[in-house]
């Protein structure tokens, strides 16, 4: 990639957005090393730990539907530059903390910037990157530094909390999120009255109960595993029901529903939604079942686990650079999205297949890793791309965020299963726990050919072309 690939101020502001993206996706991992060091600095007992996790990944999953709606009402970079703000502010508050309250409230507070900086940060990109071949690359690289956070935030939150404490890895967050605030205005395009179209209003209730049902939704697969069902997960299931029940009604009869019609009926924007949650249940607990087989069959340190998964992320930064942008321009994301998955079916079965509790690196983690790592962004563009592409110009906000919602839902769903499919075999056949981890991942392989076949039966062969915006009050 050169300079001469992008018009004038599109590379800064492609820095600008997926330097964001990197660090949004990098708080997923980098507190999974620091947990033990949280859990003495703050008297946190294991409850305590998993709901600082999981206070980013709620408030993360659940509020992308509304946020990208955000997006389109009120203006893709104003909506992004509060999300960068409110994101901001709550990883300082997290990373001088004084007890557990406050950190996870911070983490919380964090998944809500986050989830309203990614469904503007795409519409951004649509907005910016208009020819098609530098659109394929932009999205190229915004999909490298998605999947170079999550895999790299292990290594990095070892290194961090040893050396500076674990404070460090939520603080590692200010330079790029004041960076970008200060060069938000120049770089990246102002908000025109046809990005702030949208229909006019929020719909409330809408919001409410899509929200709502999201929520109970990622809390409940979220909990399952550790819990099983008891009161609060099984409140969480009849909330969640009750919730999504109210939600369809609601955008049936609304005037101006949280989902635009319109993107239910383009064919890209529901082949985007199945293919999201689908690569969502296949990539994320691949990272969860790892880390466990390094360091609990393995035996590696939580820092040489890190290291191990590296060659995902770099994998991942060079496909992303050289081979994605020219395979979208000559195949489209249709064909792009079906090779990853396929590729994410290998990396995964061969995972199941050669890691076993004698397992070197060299020869079971390394390979792998390396064909993972080459179809990972390629499962990133295909199934958010075509969906960003097809929907009109003022829904791309809603269209982003409805994908990445389903993608989140898919990644909680998939690490849920994992874990109680892996603990169900060790729990009954004698604790073999590498065996019950190596089943895990042969699912996660049989989710990836799912999605294979989603991509080639549902996307069309060539991306669709944007709706213009009054086509949009006309079909509501």
């Amino acid at each position: 990639m050169t300079t001469k690939t992008w018009a004038r101020g599109q590379l800064p502001a492609l820095l600008l957005l997926t330097s964001v993206e990197l660090v949004v996706f990098l708080d997923v991992s980098i507190v999974n090393v620091a947990l033990p060091a949280m859990g003495a600095a703050l008297t946190l007992g294991e409850v305590g730990l998993a709901w600082v996790v999981n206070a980013y990944q709620l408030t993360f999953g659940g509020l992308q539907l509304l946020a990208g709606r955000l997006a389109d009402l009120a203006g893709r970079r104003r909506v992004f530059q509060a999300g960068l703000a409110v994101f901001t502010v709550a990883s300082l508050l997290a990373g001088v903390a004084p007890n557990a309250a406050v950190l996870i409230a911070a983490r919380a507070l964090q998944g809500v910037g986050a989830a309203v900086v990614i469904p503007a940060q795409l519409a951004l990109l649509a907005a910016i990157f208009t020819a098609p071949a530098a659109y394929r690359r932009a999205f190229g690289v915004w999909s490298a530094m998605g999947a170079a956070g999550a895999a790299s935030g292990v290594a990095l939150g070892g290194i961090l909390t040893q050396l500076a404490g674990w404070g460090a890895i939520f603080l590692i967050n200010l330079p790029v999120g004041l960076a970008a605030l200060a060069l938000g205005n120049r770089y990246l395009p102002p908000d025109t009255r046809d990005a702030r179209t949208g229909g006019g209003r929020l719909d409330l209730a809408g919001a409410l109960s899509g929200t709502g049902a999201l929520l109970a939704l990622v809390y409940l697969v979220s909990e399952l595993a550790t819990r099983g069902w008891d009161a609060l997960t099984l409140a969480a299931a009849a909330a969640t029901v009750l919730l999504a029940m109210l939600f369809v009604l609601n955008q049936r009869r609304s005037p101006a529903p949280l989902v635009p019609p319109v993107l239910l009926r383009l064919r890209d924007v529901r082949a985007s939604a199945v293919a999201s949650v689908l690569v969502g249940a296949a990539h994320v607990p691949a990272f969860v079942l790892m880390s466990l087989f390094l360091q609990d069959v393995l035996g590696y340190s939580a820092i040489a686990a890190g290291f191990a998964v590296l060659p995902i992320a770099v994998t991942n930064l060079v496909t992303a650079r050289t081979l994605l942008p020219w395979a979208l321009g000559r195949y489209g994301p249709r064909v792009v999205l079906a090779a990853g998955m396929g590729l994410l079916a290998t990396g995964l079965a061969a995972f199941a297949l050669l890691l076993t509790p004698q397992a070197g690196f060299w020869t079971a983690v390394l390979p792998a890793s390396v064909v993972f790592g080459v179809g990972l962004p390629a499962v990133f563009v295909g199934s958010t791309a075509p969906a960003v592409r097809a929907a009109p110009k003022d829904a791309t906000g809603a269209a982003s965020g409805l994908v990445n919602t389903f993608q989140r839902v898919g990644a909680a769903l998939g690490v849920t299963a994992a874990l109680v499919a892996s603990q169900s075999w060790a729990g009954s056949h004698g604790g073999a726990l590498a065996d019950g981890l190596r089943l895990a991942l042969a699912g996660a392989a049989l989710v990836a050919v799912a999605g294979v076949a989603c991509a080639l039966a549902m996307l069309t062969r060539q991306p669709a072309a944007a709706p213009e915006t009054h086509e949009l009050e006309g079909r509501r």
